[in-house]
């Protein structure tokens, strides 16, 4: 316990460092996964690999359904579509031929089971690069609903392989899958509406998740699309049956809960590798380096071509039929299938989904450590260079969604101005100015104003304290008060 706590603290310094460089924080635990591999007397600890990809994908693809625009996702659905079947299809096939050229003696599911583990990019760390620097949505849409429908296609393809599903199943799976996903949802959100006790509810959040993506696996349905499905349920329905003092709090849970399950994966496929590269002579570990090498390769030039191929298309349609976007929206150009291309780092999946292979799987060794190479390689490589490249390309695309946030709070304030043009009480009047400084356009002047008297009602608070005028009961109470105030302050920032 006391090694495990001491991993997580090195892990919340790195990714801190990694923050003031500017940089994703999975790079530097990735690399802090590769300095325990290579740290001789480290602890001993493991997932049993049944699990591994409900605790480590199960959360994170919640989170990242819970995100996704629908809408934005249906108007980018060809891009995606080609990046999450034909990209993954094709990354896997071509991986699997190389590890066979490389090692004619690893059988065919060992190798398409690592091409599938490898297949797959992550998001996360891409759009922790991204968003900052405000890139154009529809590549973020892109990105990210690639993020969360890749991984049914790869992990299918890593059930056809380790499991030996049948192809004809599969299909079965697929609608049955999404099917479940959406009644299981349907059935959360109400479940969930009835809990008024905030930590219960919170609970009960996890409870589902895990729930439904091991119910899914035991009934012999895809993990990842239920969840999807289910995720993507709730978050259409929540908001109008959460209320705002429950919604608050989940968020911050479930940010601080993505991160640590991140932690936790570099940690314990760090601590694989340590003992596979122990087990090796040298010249069986030159060659397995070899091959994670070639696999790093591959990936990376099977979504070039694919994508910048997709990219080419797409623009030689546009010239010849021209380009009629539903909304203002970024034209597809060379700049931007450049950056799509080069944010395809590999993440926690690949990590989740090499440590869930059973421990007699044959070339398990090879598996999760190529794996764990490539995850390496692509953050490195990709996600220290991804800023640069944005910054030369710059793409801009005119912020449409911050036009639709001033779209959508300027209907917000009339139909509360609405509601109270009747009443012409003091308090009304109060409600009416509120209303007008949160969603008016005095909001930036607003919110120095209220961020001043926040510190000045504060001090005093804490001075209160001090000199024993009250107690922590009424100090805890009243700071509750003055922190939701600056939650909505910081709501608009």
């Amino acid at each position: 316990m006391e090694q495990l706590l001491i991993l997580f603290v090195a892990a919340v310094a790195l990714a801190a460092a990694a923050r003031r460089l500017g940089a994703p924080y999975p790079v530097f635990l990735a690399l802090g996964g590769a300095a325990l591999a290579f740290c001789p007397g480290g602890p001993s600890l493991s997932v049993p690999p049944e699990l591994a990809l409900a605790l480590f994908v199960a959360p994170v693809l919640l989170d990242a359904a819970f995100d996704t625009s629908i809408r934005d996702l249906r108007e980018e659905w060809a891009a995606v579509a080609a990046l999450v079947i034909f990209a993954v299809g094709c990354t896997t096939l071509a991986v699997a031929l190389v590890v066979k050229g490389l090692m004619p003696a690893v059988a065919w599911p060992a190798a398409l089971a690592l091409g599938a583990v490898v297949a797959p990019p992550d998001a996360v760390a891409a759009t922790a690069v991204l968003r900052p620097l405000k890139p154009p949505q529809r590549i973020l849409t892109i990105l990210e609903g690639e993020s969360l429908l890749n991984d049914a296609t790869a992990l299918l393809i890593y059930r056809l392989a380790v499991h030996g599903t049948s192809a004809p199943a599969l299909l079965v799976t697929v609608p049955a899958s999404l099917l479940a996903g959406v009644g299981l949802g349907w059935l959360t959100i109400r479940l969930l509406a009835r809990i008024q006790h905030i930590p219960t509810a919170i609970i009960m959040q996890f409870v589902t998740t895990f729930g439904v993506w091991m119910g899914a696996e035991h009934a012999g349905l895809s993990g990842v699309l239920v969840t999807v499905a289910h995720a993507v349920t709730v978050a259409r329905t929540a908001p109008q049956l959460t209320p705002a003092r429950s919604r608050i709090p989940s968020y911050a849970v479930w940010d601080t809960v993505v991160f640590a399950v991140n932690i936790l994966a570099f940690i314990f496929i760090g601590l694989q590798i340590r003992p596979i590269l122990e087990a090796l002579d040298s010249n069986l570990r030159l060659h397995y380096f070899g091959v994670a090498l070639a696999v790093l390769v591959t990936v990376i030039a099977v979504r070039f071509a694919w994508h910048m191929s997709f990219n080419a298309v797409v623009r030689w349609r546009h010239r010849r039929f021209g380009f009629h976007p539903t909304r203002p929206t970024l034209r597809p150009t060379v700049g931007s299938g450049l950056l799509i291309s080069w944010a395809g780092m590999r993440g926690i999946v690949t990590l989740a989904a090499a440590m869930a292979l059973p421990a007699a799987f044959p070339d398990r060794g090879l598996i999760v450590f190529t794996s764990f190479a490539v995850v390496l390689g692509t953050l490195t490589l990709q996600g220290l260079t991804l800023k640069p490249l944005l910054k030369r390309l710059d793409l801009q695309d005119g912020d449409p969604v911050g036009q639709e946030v001033e779209t959508a709070r300027q209907r917000a304030l009339e139909a509360a101005l609405q509601r109270l043009e009747q009443d012409a009480s003091p308090m009304g009047d109060l409600v009416r100015r509120e209303f007008e400084a949160r969603l008016g356009s005095g909001r930036k002047e607003d919110g120095e104003l209220r961020r001043g008297a926040l510190r000045q009602a504060r001090q005093a608070l804490l001075e209160l304290r001090t000199h024993q005028q009250i107690g922590d009961d009424a100090f805890h109470h009243v700071e509750e008060e003055l922190d939701w105030l600056e939650m909505a302050d910081r709501s608009e920032t």
